[in-house]
C-alpha cells in the first residue's frame, strides 16, 4: 500500500510543481505593469494554492507569442490581440473582462496649439497634421481609431496626415502629443482618465478632442489546454477566482471596478474590423 501511495505522489509531483504563468500587454510603462500584475499573480497564487507567476513581454507581439509557445497560460490581452492570440491557439477562450470593457472608447487628443476644440462631431481638421497610434497591435490605440479615420476621412491613414507614427504605448502617445513631438494622437480612455487624475496631464498643452463610439476592448484569455496540466477544472477554478477578485488596490490598478464573465463571441466585432481594414487575414 506505502508503493501505491508513493508512486502516486511521485506522479502528482510534477504538476503540483508546476507554475501556473500569465502576461499581459505592453500598453503602458513596464514598471507600472509589474506592480500591478505581480499583486494579481499573489492573489492567484493564494486563490488556486499553485504558484502563479507574471511574466513582462516588450511588445503586443511578444504576448501573442508567449502565448502560442506556451509560455504562458494566460494573457490579459487588447480585443485585437485577443483574437489573434485565440486563432493561433486552438481551443483558447476569452473568460472574463473589464466592467467597462464591453463599452470601451478612444479619445482623439491634440496640442493646444492646432487649435482643434472638443466635438461630437469627427474633427476633419485634423487633416494634414503629424499624428501618433499607440503600438501597432493594440485595439484602441490603433485598430479602432483608424477605423474611424478611414471611415471619416474616405483615406488610410498616410493620405490623411503629414506624417504618422507609433509611439509603442498609451502613456508615450500623450507625452509626444503633449510635447508637440506629435499634434495628433490616439489614446486609450482609461489611461487618459487615469493620468489626469494622477495629475501627469497638461490640459493647456493637450486636450481630448474627439471620443469614439463604444466597442469591445480587453480581456483575459486563458488557453483550452490548462486543465490538462493543472487538474480538471482548473480553468473555471481561474475564471472564478478572476470574477470574485474584490481587492480595490488591484483593481484601481488595472483599473477596473471589477471583473465580469467574457466569451470569445464579444469580440467579432473586432474580428470583423480587423478584417475590413486588413490587419487580420
Amino acid at each position: 500500500m506505502k508503493k501505491i501511495i508513493l508512486a502516486f505522489l511521485l506522479c502528482l509531483s510534477p504538476l503540483l510543481a508546476k507554475t501556473f504563468t500569465f502576461t499581459a500587454i505592453p500598453d503602458q510603462d513596464e514598471t507600472m505593469l509589474k506592480e500591478r500584475f505581480s499583486k494579481l499573480a499573489t492573489y492567484l497564487s493564494g486563490e488556486l494554492n499553485v504558484d502563479v507567476k507574471f511574466i513582462p513581454v516588450k511588445s503586443y507581439a511578444a504576448s501573442i507569442s508567449a502565448f502560442r509557445n506556451n509560455q504562458v497560460q494566460l494573457a490579459w490581452f487588447g480585443g485585437l490581440s485577443g483574437v489573434r492570440a485565440r486563432q493561433l491557439v486552438p481551443n483558447s477562450y476569452a473568460i472574463v473582462q473589464g466592467e467597462s470593457d464591453p463599452q470601451f472608447h478612444t479619445y482623439l487628443i491634440a496640442n493646444t496649439k492646432t487649435g482643434i476644440e472638443n466635438s461630437m462631431k469627427f474633427p476633419k481638421d485634423i487633416k494634414g497634421k503629424t499624428f501618433t497610434f499607440g503600438s501597432k497591435g493594440s485595439t484602441s490605440g490603433r485598430l479602432m481609431p483608424e477605423f474611424y479615420i478611414r471611415k471619416h476621412m474616405n483615406n488610410t491613414p498616410k493620405n490623411v496626415f503629414n506624417k504618422v507614427g507609433f509611439s509603442g504605448n498609451h502613456s508615450k502617445t500623450i507625452s509626444l502629443v503633449q510635447s508637440g513631438a506629435y499634434e495628433v494622437g490616439a489614446v486609450n480612455f482609461k489611461v487618459w482618465d487615469r493620468e489626469l487624475k494622477n495629475g501627469n496631464i497638461d490640459t493647456s498643452k493637450v486636450k481630448v478632442i474627439w471620443k469614439t463610439p463604444a466597442y469591445p476592448d480587453y480581456q483575459f484569455t486563458i488557453r483550452g489546454d490548462v486543465n490538462k496540466e493543472f487538474g480538471i477544472g482548473f480553468a473555471k477554478k481561474v475564471q472564478a477566482a478572476l470574477l470574485k477578485l474584490d481587492d480595490k488596490e488591484i483593481l484601481d490598478a488595472m483599473p477596473r471596478k471589477r471583473l465580469i464573465k467574457a466569451k470569445s463571441s464579444d469580440f467579432d466585432p473586432i474580428l470583423k474590423v480587423g478584417k475590413q481594414i486588413g490587419l487580420i487575414d
